[in-house]
């Protein structure tokens, strides 16, 4: 079975950097595309970013030129590095992962960003 496991979330003052990872188990598949979600009360989830087996990326405008999704050679793990964080960036972050026809979400790391 495959499963998702996130770390790095934390609190981080405004203007402050966080890196995110999210390495699947369970696989020995290192491609698949991963993408990152996030969730805030009150707020829908997001994407925020993505990237394909390719190394094709795509990011929400929000964090566009804040924020780089990196693979990790020949692992199926994805890094999130976070830069220039500002408060609107605090919720849930939630790695997902579509691989050899499946579709896996992982439990998600909380991030704070205080002012």
């Amino acid at each position: 079975q495959v499963r998702l496991v996130e770390s790095g979330g934390g609190l981080v003052q405004a203007g402050g950097s966080l890196r995110l990872s999210c390495e699947a188990s369970g696989t020995t598949s290192s491609g698949g595309t991963f993408a990152w979600y996030r969730q805030s009360p009150g707020k829908g989830r997001e994407a925020v970013a993505s990237i394909s087996t390719d190394g094709s990326t795509n990011y929400a405008s929000s964090v566009k030129g804040r924020f780089t999704i990196s693979r990790v050679n020949a692992k199926p793990m994805v890094y999130l590095q976070m830069n220039s964080l500002n408060p609107e960036d605090t919720a849930v972050y939630m790695c997902r992962r579509i691989g050899d026809g499946v579709l896996v979400w992982g439990q998600g790391t909380q991030v704070t960003v205080s002012s």
